[in-house]
């Protein structure tokens, strides 16, 4: 078996460094662009006065940085080439990210918002695969250029992790469909011009067949955002969203009928993968900082590196970043081989796992800084906060763990969902 990296691969990791060295790290010099990655974070990119929304500066600032991405050629890599991508692999994304997590906050690589010189752009993804031709003429050009997106409606108010028992439903009157429901953790909607929600349009309470996705305008009359839910690590832009009989025409299925969970779940494996790599990476990041810092500082005469209590902690993480990342390898490169679906098992093993470690690694980070890790002049307490959500966001670590029992014990099978391809 062969452990090394595909050459094309690393000739990309070095292509990366030495754009964000040359074009995006000047880029944070300028007009006092580094506010936004200092002790001052939150301030600088957060709205307090407009229910805690990313300032349009923030926000403008991460879109130059994509189209500059995309000039060069990087942030479409995931893409298929026909929409001027590389055809990138689930391997070559789970390296990407670690390898850009563990560079530390930057405008390279900020995840906070899902940022990166490489995108993950799921709604393009999405709409390659299951838009019509009317819609795929519609939207891919915008999507990919970011000159419009979705937002995506799907988490409940009273269910939470269980999108099957929505509430939300859709009726057919004529050539519209009439839809009534809320959904919460609405990310993205403050910008976004259209809402993919999930609504129940036949079967009951519990079924994952019968629910459907439809592209709702986000001004579309009944359409109302209830409020915007402050979090851990501000700004938000997760909306608490009510719909009062929203209508919309009958070309606004996605993905067809009755088949909405089906079209969300063909990318969860792919990018659950990558959060775990991206997670990996940042707790990575940690552990280099807190072995450098421990080295430098010198109390009572010795530096920290030399104490026990200091090494055998970090050890213990490193070793678990060595076998995890083994595992994100072997797991994406097996998506590959096999098909997305094949390996979700271990999927969920590294996605659960990871985000706990990153969790870990910050909290370690700060104890060997001490006071100043503590404080917003190191970024690991801004890692923290913003990897403590994957915990319960990315499928909850319980959530991610019962799927993992469910292949252990035979209640459930490595296949991809009715209508959905394994690839």
């Amino acid at each position: 078996m062969d452990f090394d990296l595909p050459q094309d691969l690393l000739d990309l990791l070095a292509e990366l460094d030495v754009f964000i060295e040359q074009v995006i790290k000047p880029l944070e010099q300028q007009d006092d662009n580094i506010r936004f990655f200092d002790h001052r974070r939150e301030d600088a990119r957060t709205n307090w006065e407009d229910q805690g929304l990313p300032t349009e500066e923030w926000e403008q600032l991460l879109y130059k940085v994509k189209r500059m991405a995309d000039d060069a050629g990087f942030y479409r890599y995931p893409f298929p080439t026909e929409f001027g991508g590389r055809n990138g692999t689930n391997l070559g994304m789970a390296v990407i990210r670690e390898h850009l997590a563990r560079k530390g906050l930057g405008l390279h690589n900020d995840l906070q918002n899902e940022h990166s010189i490489v995108g993950n752009n799921v709604g393009l993804l999405l709409m390659i695969a299951y838009g019509t031709d009317e819609q795929k003429a519609e939207w891919i050009d915008d999507l990919a250029e970011g000159r419009r997106g979705f937002a995506f409606g799907i988490t409940e108010p009273n269910h939470g992790s269980d999108a099957t028992h929505m509430e939300t439903t859709a009726v057919r009157d004529g050539d519209e469909w009439v839809i009534t429901g809320e959904k919460t953790w609405n990310t993205g909607i403050h910008k976004a011009q259209y809402d993919m929600i999930m609504a129940r349009t036949s079967g009951k309470a519990g079924d994952g067949d019968g629910i459907t996705a439809f592209l709702v305008p986000t001004s579309s009359e009944g359409f109302e955002v209830v409020e915007y839910l402050w979090t851990f690590n501000m700004p938000t832009d997760h909306a608490h969203v009510r719909l009062t009989d929203v209508r919309v025409p009958a070309n606004a299925v996605f993905g067809g009928e009755g088949r909405g969970l089906q079209v969300v779940q063909h990318f969860f494996n792919e990018n659950r993968i990558r959060q775990a790599a991206s997670s990996l990476g940042a707790a990575q990041f940690c552990i280099d900082e807190a072995v450098q810092y421990a080295k430098e500082r010198r109390p009572f005469g010795k530096a920290l590196a030399t104490n026990q209590g200091i090494q055998f902690p970090l050890v213990e993480l490193q070793t678990q970043c060595e076998m995890l990342r083994a595992l994100i390898h072997k797991t994406a490169w097996m998506m590959d081989k096999y098909g997305a679906f094949s390996q979700s098992d271990k999927v969920s093993m590294c996605n659960y796992w990871a985000n706990r470690l990153c969790c870990d690694a910050a909290d370690r980070a700060m104890q060997v800084h001490g006071g100043m890790g503590y404080s917003r002049h190191k970024p690991f307490e801004h890692i923290y906060r913003h990897h403590r959500r994957y915990r319960i966001t990315e499928g909850a670590e319980e959530i991610q763990m019962r799927r993992v029992a469910g292949y252990m014990f035979g209640f459930m099978s490595q296949r991809a969902p009715k209508g959905v391809s394994a690839d």
